[in-house]
This record gives C-alpha cells, structure tokens and sequence, in this order.
C-alpha cells in the first residue's frame, strides 16, 4: 500500500516534539512526510534550544525528507506573495513547497493557508491539554 505524501508545518512538528501529539503521523507507517528547509530554520532557531532539544529535533527530521529550496519553489514563492500579500514570508514559502510537490500540508493554522488556491490542507485539530 502506497504511503499518503505530506507536507509538515512548522507548528505540527513543535506539537510532536513537546507532547507527541500526531504520533501516527510521525511514527506510523501511512504517512511520508516532507518538510521545507524553512520549518528546518525554524525549528532550530528558538533560543535557549538545549543540547538535548537539539538533538530530539535532529532525530525526529532524520526520519522524514527535507525539500530544499530551488527555482520552481521560489517562483511559485514569488506570485504567491504578490497574490497574497498579507501571507508571512515563512508561510508563503512553506505554501509554495506543498504546491511545488503537489502534496497537501498539514498545519493547525488554517487561517494563514486557507486563502491560497490550489493549496490542499489537511487541519490538525488543536493540542488537547
């Protein structure tokens, strides 16, 4: 059976590593998940990351495939911020890489994703407490 192909926000990675939540789709066996070099740069640039923070990061991103940015992906970058010009530069970026990959992206912030056409969302539900 193939694997469902998606493309991890920044946001749903941060609720795995502080409480595991969406296991399944990090741990499972159904999912193939992608992420952009920008939820990279986000990731590890939170000050005061701790060693083992670091390395807990590290090891969650070492099972899942990075997209680094490329030409298509900044092109499509580019009319998206001029389509949209009240989306943040991360998310555009982020937004591009799903629409580069035509993956959908799995996010809690609807919001910021939802004008874009074209773009397929899969919503998390909210952290429970």
């Amino acid at each position: 059976m193939a694997k469902i192909r998606v493309l991890a926000d920044t946001d749903v990675f941060i609720d795995y590593l502080n409480r595991g939540f969406l296991g399944r789709l990090f741990a499972g066996k159904e999912f193939e998940v992608f992420y952009s070099i920008v939820t990279h740069k986000e990731l590890f640039s939170k000050k005061g990351l701790k060693v083992s923070e670091r390395m807990a990061i590290t090891g969650v991103l070492k099972r899942h495939r990075i997209i680094q940015l490329n030409g298509e992906i900044t092109a499509i970058y580019s009319d998206l911020r001029r389509r949209y010009p009240a989306l943040e530069k991360e998310d555009a970026l982020i937004a591009a890489t799903a629409l580069f990959k035509k993956i959908p992206l799995v996010t809690r912030n609807r919001k910021h994703f939802k004008p874009i056409h074209g773009l397929v969302l899969f919503v998390a539900p909210a952290v429970p407490n």
